[in-house]
């Protein structure tokens, strides 16, 4: 038998890997047919079970109660709004500087009230933040582990195709040339059984380069996963950093033009500049809002290169499968010519010795 060679220079395998795959193809017996049939099938029920774990990070996963807690400080965050503190009649900084004291400490209360409910939600955004990063170090533990899978199918399918070759390239042909010169039925049987395991394993080997394709496509999944995760992330960080700590200077702002207002008396000046300030830091925040909000919807990758990878991949898929089935016909049909050519050889000789003979 010749040493077994890789059949894929560009494998991406190691040294070590093709010593490892020469080692398996080595031990190999596809006459055995538990060996076909088993044949990396440890590796595909890794994967399998692996996948399933992806699978349900891809299906629940939600902003859950991460989204709930934003979405409950965003609508408090609308009831802070200045205007909602007074009567129908004006603005809230105007009705504040037109009032007593007891408007201010009503003003007060109310932000004290609020403001220990906010402090509840900043420490809820902190816990779902940490859950958040506990989730991306597991996903990425999931990642590496998907690239060891990745690595063991390579194995596996780089030693497969190595006895194949060694199969129809040397074992097969040497066999069917026996059996031919020595006319043993028991050789020429085992010679069929040996090229229909050929053909079983064939078809393991593209079981097994269909898990590595799932392999494959796992790892940008994960990915995704992760940074959704550090969105999310990045989100309840902001509203910690940014707009619980705007909210709280807002109202010591509005409460300082009450006191500046009663000692300077400057009532409507004030009045006048403030509601200026409020409309123009409203239209700011408008704009600004909905810019972020559109940039925040945009995906990372565009539906329609999903779609256009999906129906490439499904097509390259199809194709194959076309072509393993024409090969398989064609294959079958010329050894069904093969052991035509053979009988009609063999009647023929046997004719012309009857006829050497009866000539004799």
């Amino acid at each position: 038998m010749t040493e077994l060679q890789t059949v894929t220079e560009n494998a991406g395998l190691t040294p070590e890997q093709v010593e490892k795959a020469k080692a398996i193809a080595a031990s190999l017996d596809l006459a055995d047919p538990q060996a076909v049939t088993y044949y990396g099938a440890g590796v595909q029920k890794e994967l399998s079970s692996f996948s399933d774990k992806v699978l349900e990070h891809v299906t629940m996963k939600d902003s859950g109660a991460a989204g709930e807690i934003l979405t409950d400080l965003s609508l408090k965050l609308k009831g802070l709004d200045v205007d909602s503190l007074s009567d129908n009649k004006g603005g809230f900084i105007s009705k504040l500087f037109r009032s007593f004291a007891s408007k201010i400490e009503k003003f007060i209360g109310q932000y004290r009230e609020i403001n220990a409910y906010v402090e509840q939600i900043s420490v809820k955004l902190e816990k779902t933040n940490h859950t958040l990063m506990k989730e991306t170090m597991t996903l990425q533990e999931l990642f590496d582990r998907n690239a060891g899978y990745y690595q063991e199918l390579s194995v596996f399918i780089e030693a497969g195709e190595m006895k194949l070759k060694e199969l129809r390239e040397t074992v097969l042909p040497e066999m069917e040339k026996k059996a031919k010169e020595s006319g043993d039925q028991l050789a020429l049987q085992q010679f069929t059984d040996l090229v229909s395991a050929a053909n079983r394993f064939e078809k393991k080997l593209y079981d097994l380069k269909l898990s590595q394709t799932i392999s494959l496509q796992a790892a940008p999944q994960i990915r995704l996963i992760q940074s959704n995760n550090q969105v999310l992330s990045d989100k309840i960080q902001s509203s910690i950093l940014n707009t619980i700590p705007i909210w709280k200077q807002q109202i010591i702002i509005a409460i300082s033009l009450f006191r500046q207002n009663e000692a300077l008396k400057l009532q409507q000046e004030v009045t006048k500049t403030t509601n200026d300030m409020l409309l123009k830091n409203a239209q700011m925040m408008k704009q600004g809002t909905l810019e972020i909000a559109k940039e925040s919807e945009k995906g990372i990758v565009e539906i329609e290169t999903l779609k256009k990878t999906h129906q490439d991949l499904i097509s390259t898929l199809e194709e194959t499968i076309r072509i393993q089935r024409d090969g398989q016909t064609q294959r079958k049909s010329a050894e069904e010519e093969m052991v035509k050519m053979k009988e009609e050889l063999r009647a023929k000789v046997l004719a012309f010795a009857e006829e050497e003979r009866r000539i004799g």
